[in-house]
C-alpha cells in the first residue's frame, strides 16, 4: 500500500514537474516567437528601405542621364551661337565692303557725270562756230566726217558709262538690300538659339537642384537602411540569448523529456487527415528546407511523435499550431510556405513519415548550439 501511494506521489510530481517546465519553456518558446516577428517585420521594413534607395539610385541615374543630354544640347548650342555670330561678322563685313563698293561707284559716276556735262555743255555753248572751225580745220570732207564721229562717239561713250555706273549702282543696292535681310536672319537665328540657351540652363539648373535633392533622399533612406540593420543585429543578438535560454532551459529538464520519450506510444494509432501531408511538408520546408532529406525526416518524426503522445495535442495540426512551440508559425513564415507552394522533397518526407517511417523516438529538436546533447543531424539536435 506504501509502494503505491509513494508511486502516485512519484508519478504526480514528475507529471507537475513536467508540466511547470513545460509551461516555462512554452513562455520562453512564445518570447523567441514574438522577436523573431519582430526582426521580420524589421526586415520587411529594411527591404523596402533598400528599394528605396534603389528606387532613388535609379531616378538619379535618370536625372545624371538628362543632365548629360541638356549638357550635350547646350555644347551644340553653343557651337551654333558660334557659327552665327561669325557669320554676323563676316555679313557685317561683306555689307561694310558692299557699301564701301556702292560709295566708291557712285563717287565715279558722279565723275564720270560732271565730265559728261562739262563735255557736253562745252559742245552746246561752242554752238555753230566749233561746228564750222571742225569743217575750216578738215583737210578734207572725210576728215571732218571723221570728226563729227569722233565727237558722236565720245558722247555715246559717256552715256554707256553712266548708264554702267548707274546698272553697278544698282546691283551693289540689291546686293547690299539681300545681305542686310540675310543679316537681319542671321540676327533672328542667334535670338533664337539664346532662347534655347537659356531655356537649356534653366533645364540644367533645375536637373542639378533634382540631383542635389535626390542625393539628400538618397542619404536619408541609406540611413534608414542602416538604422534598421542596426536593429535587426539588435534583435538577432537578443534571439540568440533567448534561444539559449530556452536551450538551458530544455537541457534543465532534459530528464523530463526523457520520461516523456519512455511513454509507450507503440500501440497507438493516427489516421492522417487529408491536409496533414501539405501541411507538415510547409513546416519541414520552414525548419528544415536548407537541411538533408535525413534531418527533414527526423523534423517530421519529431510532430508525429508528438501526436501520438499524450503531453501533446492528438492530430498534425493540432501539434504544429500549438502556442509557443515552432516559430515558423508565430513569424508567419509557415503560412507564407502554404501560399507559396512546398517542395517536392519537403512533401516526400512527409509523406514518408505519414506512413510510417519514424527515424526517431524524439519529441523535441533546436539549432545545435552544444548546450543540449542527443542525435545531431545537420544543423539540429534532436533530444
Amino acid at each position: 500500500m506504501k509502494d503505491t501511494i509513494r508511486s502516485l506521489l512519484f508519478g504526480g510530481a514528475l507529471a507537475f514537474g513536467i508540466l511547470m517546465a513545460f509551461t516555462s519553456n512554452a513562455a520562453t518558446q512564445k518570447e523567441i516567437d514574438n522577436t523573431k516577428q519582430k526582426i521580420t517585420d524589421l526586415q520587411e521594413q529594411k527591404e523596402e528601405a533598400e528599394q528605396q534607395v534603389d528606387s532613388l539610385n535609379h531616378k538619379k541615374d535618370e536625372l545624371e542621364t538628362e543632365l548629360d543630354s541638356f549638357n550635350e544640347q547646350l555644347k551644340q548650342i553653343a557651337a551654333s551661337m558660334n557659327q552665327l555670330e561669325d557669320g554676323i561678322e563676316k555679313k557685317q563685313q561683306e555689307i561694310k565692303d558692299a557699301e564701301d563698293a556702292l560709295a566708291e561707284a557712285e563717287e565715279a559716276s558722279d565723275r564720270q557725270y560732271a565730265d559728261m556735262k562739262t563735255r557736253i555743255q562745252f559742245l552746246y555753248e561752242q554752238g555753230s562756230a566749233t561746228v564750222w572751225q571742225m569743217l575750216f580745220e578738215a583737210e578734207s570732207i572725210a576728215d571732218f566726217l571723221n570728226r563729227t564721229e569722233y565727237a558722236a562717239q565720245i558722247n555715246q561713250y559717256d552715256r554707256e558709262l553712266l548708264a554702267e555706273f548707274q546698272r553697278l549702282q544698282e546691283q551693289i543696292r540689291e546686293t547690299k538690300r539681300q545681305m542686310e535681310e540675310e543679316m537681319e536672319e542671321l540676327e533672328r537665328l542667334k535670338d533664337q538659339k539664346e532662347e534655347e540657351q537659356a531655356s537649356v540652363n534653366s533645364l540644367i539648373a533645375n536637373t542639378r537642384d533634382k540631383i542635389r535633392q535626390s542625393d539628400a533622399d538618397i542619404e536619408n533612406a541609406q540611413s534608414d537602411v542602416e538604422d534598421l540593420e542596426a536593429k535587426i543585429a539588435k534583435m538577432e543578438a537578443y534571439e540568440k540569448e533567448l534561444e539559449l535560454k530556452k536551450a538551458r532551459e530544455d537541457a534543465a529538464r532534459l530528464a523530463a523529456i526523457k520520461e516523456q520519450e519512455k511513454e509507450d506510444t507503440s500501440g497507438a494509432s493516427y489516421v492522417p487527415a487529408d491536409s496533414d501531408a501539405y501541411l507538415l511538408g510547409a513546416l519541414i520546408e520552414c525548419e528544415a528546407g536548407g537541411e538533408s532529406y535525413e534531418g527533414k525526416l527526423a523534423v517530421g518524426s519529431v510532430i508525429l511523435n508528438r501526436v501520438k503522445s499524450s503531453y501533446f495535442p492528438n492530430t498534425i495540426s493540432g501539434v504544429i499550431y500549438q502556442g509557443g512551440q515552432f516559430s515558423p508559425v508565430a513569424s508567419g513564415r509557415l503560412a507564407y510556405r502554404m501560399q507559396a507552394g512546398v517542395s517536392s522533397s519537403c512533401l516526400g518526407a512527409a509523406q514518408e513519415v505519414l506512413n510510417g517511417n519514424i527515424t526517431t523516438n524524439c519529441l523535441y529538436f533546436r539549432s545545435n548550439n552544444g548546450i543540449i546533447s542527443g542525435m545531431v543531424i545537420g544543423n539540429h539536435v534532436f533530444y
